[in-house]
């Protein structure tokens, strides 16, 4: 069974319970998913992994195949979830450890902050990668923002999706994908949002319409 690809351009939802109440997660993650949302990354560090698992479940049966389930950083949650990868932080497993855990057709993603580590991390057998922070984002207050040059500056022969993250909205998430972005991911721009079929519909078509003027001038 083949591993799922990743849309082009890609609109990844990172889940942060805080911004809504718990009951209203699963169901704020469905709407969005609705509205263009194509990768969901449940993201909430802070839960013991038996919760976890329940809200990876109850997510996996809210939003089917429609959208690409991850885990952050739990391996054994995302299998027994049955979602369609993990999300791994620099400081977690390498991609090369968790494949070794993993059923081939899982994807591994991976949070970079410099070109150094992407490379690295495509190197370990990362499917794709978010980088970041683009721009200053509430999620790490404090932390500087590198701006679109982080996105500018990668690698030539970097061969797998990168997707911008931190700080992006409807009003700059096209400057994102024409920085060099496959996608962008989001948490605030949706989850914040009390329409987030809405909210996703928006931004989904910002970065599609800058997708197509981004390949459109490559041609």
């Amino acid at each position: 069974m083949p591993r799922p690809v990743i849309p082009q351009p890609a609109l990844c939802l990172v889940t942060d319970r805080r911004l809504c109440q718990d009951a209203l997660l699963t169901e704020k993650v469905a709407q969005a998913v609705e509205g263009g949302v194509d990768i969901v990354q449940l993201r909430e560090k802070d839960l013991p992994v038996r919760p976890l698992l329940d809200l990876a479940m109850n997510i996996r049966h809210a939003i089917g195949n429609k959208a690409i389930l991850v885990i952050n950083e739990r391996v054994d949650v995302a299998i027994l979830a049955n979602a369609d990868g993990v999300h791994l932080g620099e400081q977690s497993l390498t991609p090369a450890q968790a494949r070794s855990l993993l059923r081939d057709e899982m994807l591994i993603g991976r949070s970079v902050h410099d070109s150094e580590g992407a490379l690295e991390a495509q190197r370990n057998d990362a499917d794709y990668l978010i980088a970041g922070s683009v721009f200053p984002t509430r999620s790490h207050p404090g932390q500087p923002s590198q701006g679109l040059q982080l996105l500018q500056n990668l690698p030539s022969e970097l061969s797998i999706p990168t997707l911008g993250i931190g700080g992006i909205n409807v009003q700059n998430a096209a400057a994102v994908i024409h920085a060099g972005a496959f996608g962008v991911a989001v948490i605030s721009a949706i989850l914040s949002s009390p329409q987030p079929k809405e909210a996703a519909r928006r931004l989904k078509s910002a970065i599609l319409d800058a997708w197509l003027t981004r390949k459109g001038a490559a041609a």
